[in-house]
């Protein structure tokens, strides 16, 4: 099983939603997020394009910030979601400066967090809070091995990308386009 998330750049309208439902759900301290959105022009006047996406940690199948944790606290949990555990973190930051997608935080209390696409929510059987409350619908979750999933049929379907995929890392969090 591969957790994955799909986000439909052409639905996102760049509300918030997700960002407010994460940092509630996950009691993120203020100032600090696990997710954001993010919006990027591409192109030259009078032919531009804009997008609107909801950004997190990707979930990476090759994940740098697990290689290079000297304690083993970033780690891999069922599902290929990437996981902190707190106790074991000494906040040195090598997990922050190796993630390409600047996807972590230093905590106050002293450990480095991040998305956790809400894993206890997924163990309960439940999507996680951003899909939850997602008012347009754009976010997905579900397993990419399962050929039915709706993560798989969308990612067949549509045409999607990842972010910067010359970095190797296997990302998890896909865009329709």
């Amino acid at each position: 099983m591969r957790y994955a998330m799909v986000i439909d750049t052409k639905k996102c309208v760049g509300c918030s939603d997700c960002v407010v439902a994460c940092q509630t759900e996950n009691k993120v301290p203020i100032g600090y997020a696990r997710d954001w959105v993010v919006e990027v022009t591409d192109g030259t006047y009078p032919h531009l394009q804009m997008e609107i996406r909801s950004e997190r940690c990707n979930q990476c199948g090759n994940a740098p910030c697990v290689r290079c944790c000297p304690t083993g606290s970033s780690h891999y949990s069922a599902g290929g979601i990437v996981l902190v555990r707190p106790r074991r973190c000494i906040g040195c930051g090598a997990c922050i400066t190796s993630c390409p997608y600047d996807a972590r935080f230093p905590h106050p209390r002293g450990y480095v967090d991040k998305c956790t696409f809400c894993d206890h929510r997924i163990k309960e059987g439940n999507r996680p809070a951003c899909v939850e409350v997602c008012p347009t619908k754009c976010m997905y979750f579900g397993n990419l091995d399962d050929p039915a999933s709706e993560v798989s049929k969308l990612l067949r379907q549509r045409r999607y990308k990842t972010l910067i995929p010359e970095a190797g890392t296997k990302p998890h969090l896909y865009f329709l386009t």
